[in-house]
């Protein structure tokens, strides 16, 4: 039995999707024989942790202040081993336009964007560029915030007078916002796990088609909202492709434990990473568990390995890893190709 900390909930815009998260987790852990201590993170939570003394932290945060690098930094300087991506991970790929900077960087595949802040409107007359960047980026353009997840805050611009609210609506979820060529497609998300012996495996891809025409918030968390199709129905060249990317993208950015790599597929075209999640969500209706399952990965094994990772080798858990652009294609256990169409 291990003494188990759950971290969730927090004071991010997506608190109640970490409390579910959360949940489940705890439930997972006490089926499994932990003693689960559950702690929604507020300012008391270095005194929960100092009293309740766990010897290894499953962190079910969401957002900013847990899946940025802030609550891995303080259990770091705790000496208390943690689950999912260190530091330096979190952070990059907390923040966007970090991420896709590192992405292109790479040569990796991802909409062209550019990104601005709120001091570049104040104070450096940045939206007289507007007008520019709407010809080398074209229509439709999505707009959103650096550092938000479950599409918190993303607005999409048909036209150039849209444009104006949108930035408004992103820049009140964040300092930072980017605007990003629109791709029109298939939205898929590939999950990806750590394996003991240092790699990753990709799981089977989800495909989230949603019954409005946005894959928003709503979409996400409300039960009917969304048709999700595991193994997405790809070709089995778009689904290695698919796969190795978000393979690529997972080493790049030294993603650990688990992750989801969320990304649209053009009809005929490259695979385009929209963003890597390090800690996903964990809900009755979030991706990565189904893709787990479709893998043969019940929930509780899903977080047992996860939390395994975390107390086997902690040290060498979060140790930064050199990043490949060309990871080979490693499906989960179990895990069979998508179906054609």
């Amino acid at each position: 039995m291990t003494r188990v900390a759950v971290l969730k909930g927090g004071r991010s815009l997506e608190r109640q999707v970490s409390l579910a998260s959360g949940a489940r987790v705890e439930d997972a852990l006490e089926r499994l024989g932990h003693h689960v201590v559950g702690i929604d993170v507020a300012t008391d939570l270095l005194t929960r942790l100092r009293d309740d003394a766990p010897e290894v932290a499953f962190i079910a945060l969401h957002g900013p202040g847990g899946e940025d690098g802030t609550v891995q930094e303080l259990l770091e300087v705790l000496g208390i081993p943690y689950t999912g991506s260190g530091v330096a991970a979190c952070a990059r790929c907390a923040d966007k336009v970090l991420a896709k900077h590192a992405l292109r960087d790479a040569g990796l595949p991802t909409p062209d964007w550019v990104a601005f802040t709120e001091t570049s409107f104040r104070e450096l007359g940045a939206g007289g560029l507007l007008e520019a960047i709407e010809q080398r980026l074209e229509f439709p353009l999505v707009v959103k915030p650096a550092s938000q997840g479950s599409a918190l805050g993303i607005k999409f611009a048909q036209t150039p007078s849209d444009v104006p609210a949108a930035l408004v609506a992103a820049f009140s979820y964040d300092h930072k916002v980017l605007l990003e060529r629109y791709v029109h497609g298939r939205d898929l998300a590939v999950g990806v796990l750590s394996s003991e012996d240092g790699g990753a495996n990709a799981l089977p891809i989800v495909e989230a088609v949603p019954r409005g025409e946005r894959y928003d918030f709503a979409a996400r968390y409300d039960i009917g909202r969304t048709v999700f199709e595991c193994p997405a129905r790809l070709e089995p060249e778009a689904t290695d492709r698919a796969m190795e990317v978000a393979l690529a993208a997972y080493e790049l950015l030294g993603c650990n434990g688990f992750a989801r790599v969320d990304m649209m597929l053009a009809e005929g075209g490259e695979p385009q990473i929209l963003e890597i999640n390090t800690i996903p969500g964990l809900t009755e209706t979030s991706l990565l568990p189904q893709a787990a399952d479709a893998a043969g990965i019940d929930f509780d094994e899903l977080v047992g390995r996860t939390l395994e990772l975390a107390i086997v080798d902690p040290a060498s858990a979060h140790a930064p890893r050199p990043g490949s652009v060309h990871a080979p294609i490693r499906r989960a256990a179990h895990a069979p190709p998508g179906p054609t169409t």
